[in-house]
């Protein structure tokens, strides 16, 4: 039996924060942007923030509404990166099989390292106890037999949370979760699931093979065996490295927004193919900024479930571009999408009419090997408004 760890940091950015500030410590603390960013986006926010309402891949305008006494930062994404790297650091002292997810958190194959501790508890307390003697940070571990139980175990507790799950008690345990616990359901799935009187994992676990499968496709043997607590996906060492993206760089150097705006379409509209031809879904979106000078940075935002429209991926990209760009010469943008899942909502959006006209422009071009229709945001514009 496999013995899984799931590590994910807590409140990671503004965690950060509080730590090199000691006077934002105790106080609700929100990353993401200004106070009176239009278009921002909030990373992340501290435990204090979230007790009103706060949480991530909110407009910072809402937030601002919830908590308006809150602390705004716009992050220093450098140090974040900076941090990651000594927290990972950490992770490959206990195991070879580390599997990043995303800048803050990770799955680590522990299995035959049981026998170095007295138990699966006390090896949870030596991550938690090492990561916070190198970065002063706190973490949650979950600890289980799989992926999927590791990972739930780990948010069960949180902040500073270590919940072990061991193979005999997953049956129970998983049964009062609520579905949208389930890898897999968003909020169109689990409104269906909803309409069938299927509310927590033990109901989900009434409906048959043959009805999850005729109403979700491959999704619903998936949603089938979470639901018993059986996961078979390994840990991947070097998963990090799993995005898709594109980038160009001009001949020269773009300060018209309306210029930028088409060629941010035209990457969105090559990413979302992309995804969509592996049969992928992403839950971050990230924008790379190239200026004159050669400064290059990136913007991100982490969603709570994952896209693969077009759409969706230049709405992102978009509100990342309108808080970062200013008035400086743009030699080189990109759109990135990573935190890769096979799970998504691809048979459920909300407008069937978007989902029709996406596939057949993917088969368009996939038979003509190159595009055949365009959106209107992929055609040159006159009109320098970004915001629009």
């Amino acid at each position: 039996m496999a013995t899984i760890m799931h590590v994910d940091m807590d409140s990671f950015f503004a965690a950060v924060e509080q730590r090199d500030n000691p006077e934002l410590r105790g106080k609700p603390v929100i990353v993401g942007g200004s106070r009176d960013s239009k278009r921002g986006v909030v990373s992340t926010c501290s435990y204090e923030a979230r007790k009103y309402g706060v949480h991530s891949a909110m407009p910072i305008a809402q937030a601002v509404k919830l908590c308006p006494h809150g602390i705004f930062i716009p992050g220093n994404h450098k140090k974040y990166a900076a941090v990651s790297r000594q927290i990972r650091s950490v992770f490959y002292q206990f195991s070879p099989l580390v599997e990043v997810v995303s800048i803050d958190e990770a799955f680590l194959d522990m299995t035959g390292c049981e026998h170095l501790y007295q138990s699966l508890e006390d090896l949870g307390r030596a991550v938690k106890r090492k990561i916070f003697e190198t970065v002063s940070l706190t973490a949650s571990v979950g600890i289980g037999p799989n992926k999927f139980i590791a990972k739930l175990a780990s948010d069960y507790r949180k902040p500073d949370g270590l919940v072990v799950i061991k193979p005999e008690a997953v049956w129970d345990w998983l049964a009062p979760f609520p579905v949208k616990k389930v890898w897999g359901i968003g909020k169109k799935t689990a409104e269906v699931l909803a309409s069938w009187q299927v509310l927590t994992i033990a109901d989900l676990r009434q409906c048959s093979q043959e009805s999850l499968i005729r109403q979700f496709g491959k999704q619903g043997l998936t949603l089938y065996l979470l639901a018993r607590g059986i996961d078979h996906r390994q840990v991947e060492p070097g998963s990090e490295a799993k995005s898709l993206g594109r980038e160009t760089t001009f001949v020269t150097d773009i300060t018209a927004v309306s210029k930028l705006r088409q060629v941010l379409a035209d990457l969105a509209a090559e990413v979302g193919y992309r995804l969509r031809r592996e049969g992928c879904w992403a839950r971050t979106v990230t924008l790379k900024l190239r200026y004159d000078d050669f400064t290059t940075i990136t913007r991100s935002t982490s969603l709570p479930e994952p896209i693969n429209n077009d759409d969706d991926i230049f709405d992102i990209a978009h509100q990342l571009l309108v808080d970062n760009l200013g008035q400086r010469p743009v030699r080189l943008l990109g759109i990135y999408v990573s935190q890769l899942t096979p799970f998504g909502q691809a048979s459920l959006f909300s407008d069937p009419r978007r989902e029709k006209l996406t596939r057949l422009m993917d088969e368009l071009k996939a038979r003509h090997g190159r595009p055949v229709l365009y959106k209107g945001r992929q055609l040159p514009l006159d009109d320098p408004d970004l915001s629009e």
